[in-house]
């Protein structure tokens, strides 16, 4: 069954292709970790009234994943407020230069979340969050190896460099807070 995308969003200029971006994003990921879901739906802010308490101290919400209810199928919530802000030139010019990227990211989080809720119950409460961020950065990380190939393909020798390198800035700005 095709996930539908429902653009509800007032956002007159849309990246462009972004519709085959959700899909292709999609296609990447295995069947059975979307089955389940309805549709998708962009919307210019997520206005949930189960979050309006909490909402207040934190950034607005990228994305918001709701669960089955009754006969209503699971389906997911993209805020473009958030991926593509308003405001100054630079403001607009950097998000959308990262627009498909944090796209992907959002979509492999909150698909992390129908998966580890729905189709994998062994998963404690507790080892959640660190389960969908698990499962994010690896499928992110293989959809941008066959996104970027040919980037991927020439930086390949020098990953072991990089990623030595990002644990000890990790360790040091571990010390210093």
């Amino acid at each position: 069954m095709k996930i539908k995308v429902e653009n509800n969003s007032n956002r007159s200029p849309l990246p462009k292709r972004t519709e085959e971006n959700i899909n292709n994003i999609l296609e990447f990921i295995p069947r059975e970790h979307i089955l389940g879901i309805d549709r998708i739906r962009l919307v210019d802010s997520i206005q949930d009234p189960r979050l309006r308490g909490s909402q207040k101290s934190f950034s607005p919400l990228p994305g918001l994943y709701h669960p089955r209810q009754g006969p209503q199928l699971a389906w997911i919530e993209i805020s473009m407020d958030v991926l593509l802000p308003a405001g100054s030139l630079r403001k607009r010019f950097i998000p959308r230069l990262t627009f498909k990227a944090n796209l992907a990211t959002i979509l492999f989080s909150l698909i992390g979340q129908h998966h580890f809720l729905t189709l994998r119950h062994s998963v404690k409460k507790g080892r959640m969050e660190s389960s969908v961020r698990e499962y994010t950065e690896k499928n992110l990380k293989k959809w941008n190896d066959k996104e970027h190939s040919f980037r991927s393909r020439l930086f390949k020798p020098l990953q072991p460099t990089f990623e030595r390198w990002a644990k000890k800035l990790q360790r040091r700005a571990k010390i210093q807070k």
